[in-house]
């Protein structure tokens, strides 16, 4: 089966390397290119035709709101993911109306962007333009379950969404389970400041926590990314 282009509009080169790197763990899924803002993100639309938009809200210049409506006032025959940090349902209503596929709020796990593309692989399969769909397809492809979906909560006061992509990503990175002490360590921050995003991540269902005795001293906290 043929590659899905992918064409990423974000503009925090950090949250773009991160979002690039989740996208192409997922089979059959290659970033093609990438843009900051709005406006240079539909000029490479129109310049490399993408399957699929992975798009934010929040940036400079032109926002992902206003780029979205101009993909659908051009007819531009593309798909559109939205990844943001935006929550309010005003702004979720309008994405959605304006045609995006899913709408994911940041932060998020890798398992729920994995989610969300396999999905429209599927999509993408069944909506070949010269093929024929049968209720049962329709059926299955809209109304199929996702569980498990981990819950995104309001940050508490005192943390911010920087840090807590730096863990989350530092986290998704480990072949093992880390304590906090060695999180703190990895991304240079103190160790009470890591547990705060450590205790926040597994409320949220995005790590999880898992004790560990060892022979001597006091049992050991450790966390893992959510299986």
């Amino acid at each position: 089966m043929s590659e899905i282009k992918v064409l990423l509009i974000e503009d925090d080169p950090m949250v773009l390397e991160i979002n690039k790197a989740f996208i192409e763990k997922v089979k059959r899924f290659k970033v093609i290119e990438t843009a900051s803002n709005g406006t240079v993100g539909l000029e490479m639309i129109r310049k490399y035709k993408p399957d699929l938009v992975v798009l934010d809200i929040y940036m400079p210049e032109q926002d992902g709101m206003e780029t979205l409506r101009q993909i659908r006032a051009e007819r531009i025959q593309v798909d559109v993911i939205v990844i943001t940090a935006a929550n309010d349902l005003e702004t979720v209503r309008s994405m959605m109306q304006n045609g995006a596929f899913d709408y994911i709020i940041k932060p998020f796990t890798f398992e729920r962007i994995e989610k969300a593309l396999k999905k429209y692989r599927t999509y993408n399969a069944t909506m070949s333009p010269s093929g024929t769909a049968t209720q049962k397809d329709l059926d299955n492809l809209f109304f199929s379950e996702i569980r498990d979906v981990p819950v995104t909560l309001e940050l508490p006061k005192g943390l911010n969404e920087l840090t807590l992509k730096q863990i989350t990503s530092f986290i998704e990175a480990q072949t093992e389970a880390k304590s906090a002490e060695e999180v703190a360590e990895g991304i240079g921050i103190a160790r009470v400041t890591a547990r705060r995003y450590l205790d926040y991540l597994v409320k949220s269902g995005t790590i999880q926590m898992d004790i560990q005795y060892g022979t001597v001293g006091r049992p050991v906290n450790r966390y893992v990314l959510k299986k």
